[in-house]
């Protein structure tokens, strides 16, 4: 049974408070011999969701959010430590950025084969199956020998771990109505985008205790006791016969955007017009461009392209990806300039950026009441104005700043983010159809990774280009690009159509 019929069978119980059969249909598939067996374990799943007193989507989210967070706070966790893992493996900083690189661009491309195969053969395998990847690969990334093996271990975690995002989003997206979607789509908003940095903040006092293979051995055994429970609890989605794989199609969507986004990351090492930088990039361009013609003559597209003439596909994932550009940017940028521009500690720039992700926190669970009142247009839109506003005051800091006017610069970032991601992104769910509900999830991850990836890239290649100019007026420059950013964000939100409300 598939979870559509039974999210209408739990709507139907929670009303009347009666029906309490359906919780087995929702919790599993139906099994070998649903009339001759006993189905004893989906009677004890039953039972304790009931003690707990939880509701099955509730419970179905909490596991689903839970497991993404485990394999998402890692993701920007090693930018602070990275002269720790160099000076333990005997390498530069140099080389183990690579371990923030290379996952953050597996995190990105391989996320739509993952929702492609999730649409054909169901969403709890590739879930269960991409955290088990990730958790097996933690414990080879916490034992890693070298540069290299680290690299290549955290890369593959990294790889496994982007399964998640879109079977979380495919599951979310079939259990809620469109009308109700902005909700959960707010809590899992805040983990993909909130699990990074809060990762960042909360780590760093355990990575200069305990070191940095101290994180990865927390971070496997999590993974695969999610697997168990994620396994035991999740039901299976419905699945797409007599469709294949487009293989084609991953493969040149994979290859063309880990290039371009190769030329954009190492683009202020390399030189952005060097012969090496403008080689990788216009071999993507050239890679990318086979791709579209694939997918233009592919029976089953890894990436349907007439989805980007549909305006509220096309302008969400655009606006998503303008704001995080802005958000990682400053991510990046935002501590340095705190450090080698204004010479604060360590200790005191961790008090102060952790005003980003509180305020997220607080903000992403209650903006599904904002898209309500307002309109999922008019969220994004001031979610991009708030990034904009926040941008263009960390740009006027210098050494006469207070902490309080820092702090409130950080948080609007994090208020910006987090009142208009669940908005754009359940525009976008309700746009395309529930059996490519995967696919484009993994669509808007991917945009969003490079968006991030390229606002890192350009706002610290503006800050070393401008660095004549003086250190702090340098991270100035590179604050107003993100703020530019975002101000084309705002006109993409503004294109929108809002969701038709079901009264």
């Amino acid at each position: 049974m598939s979870l559509e019929n039974s999210r209408n069978a739990n709507d139907t119980n929670d009303a009347n408070n009666t029906n309490k059969s359906s919780d087995v249909t929702f919790l599993d598939a139906g099994g070998v011999d649903e009339v001759s067996v006993i189905p004893w374990s989906l009677l004890l799943r039953q039972k304790l969701v009931q003690r707990v007193g939880v509701s099955r989507r509730k419970a179905t989210l909490g596991v689903l959010l839970g497991c993404v967070f485990t394999v998402s706070f890692m993701i920007t966790l090693l930018v602070v430590s990275l002269k720790t893992v160099a000076d333990d493996l005997n390498s530069t900083t140099g080389v183990i950025s690579w371990a923030i690189t290379a996952p953050m661009l597996a995190f990105g491309v391989v996320g739509p084969a993952f929702g492609k195969v999730g649409d054909l053969w169901g969403h709890k395998r590739v879930f269960v199956g991409g955290l088990f990847i990730a958790g097996v690969f933690a414990i080879c990334t916490a034992l890693a020998w070298d540069a290299p093996s680290m690299i290549i271990f955290r890369t593959l975690s990294a790889a496994g771990g982007s399964a998640l995002g879109p079977a979380a989003m495919a599951y979310i997206n079939r259990m809620f109505d469109p009308s109700e979607r902005v909700r959960p789509l707010g809590y899992w908003s805040f983990v993909t985008a909130g699990a990074p940095v809060i990762g960042v903040v909360a780590g760093v006092p355990l990575v200069s205790i305990f070191g940095w293979r101290t994180i990865f051995l927390m971070q496997a055994p999590l993974c695969l006791i999610g697997c168990i429970v994620a396994w035991w609890l999740l039901g299976d989605t419905e699945r797409r016969k007599n469709v294949k794989f487009d293989v084609q199609g991953a493969l040149s969507l994979g290859i063309g955007s880990v290039l371009i986004l190769l030329a954009i990351n190492r683009g202020p090492a390399w030189g952005f017009i060097s012969a090496r930088t403008l080689s990788v990039a216009l071999l993507g361009v050239v890679v990318l461009i086979y791709f579209v013609r694939v997918e233009k003559r592919a029976s089953d597209p890894m990436l349907p392209l007439q989805w980007f003439r549909t305006r509220n596909v096309a302008f969400p994932v655009a606006s998503q990806a303008l704001t995080n550009f802005a958000y990682m940017g400053g991510f990046m940028i935002v501590p340095q300039l705190l450090e080698i521009g204004l010479g604060f500690s360590t200790s005191h720039i961790g008090w102060l950026i952790i005003a980003r992700p509180l305020v997220f926190s607080l903000v992403a669970p209650f903006s599904g009441r904002i898209a309500m009142r307002f309109g999922e247009r008019n969220a994004g839109v001031i979610g991009a104005i708030a990034v904009m506003f926040s941008m263009l005051l960390l740009s006027q800091v210098d050494a006469g700043a207070s902490d309080l006017y820092i702090a409130f610069g950080l948080s609007l970032s994090g208020m910006g983010l987090g009142i208009a991601s669940p908005a754009l992104t359940a525009l976008l769910a309700n746009s395309v159809d529930v059996a490519d509900l995967g696919v484009a999830s993994a669509v808007q991850q991917l945009l969003n990774q490079m968006g991030a990836v390229l606002g890192a890239a350009v706002m610290v290649g503006v800050h070393e280009a401008t660095i004549s100019s003086g250190i702090v007026k340098s991270f100035s420059y590179a604050l107003l690009a993100g703020a530019i950013s975002s101000a084309i964000g705002i006109f993409a939100a503004s294109a929108v159509r809002r969701t038709p409300r079901v009264l």
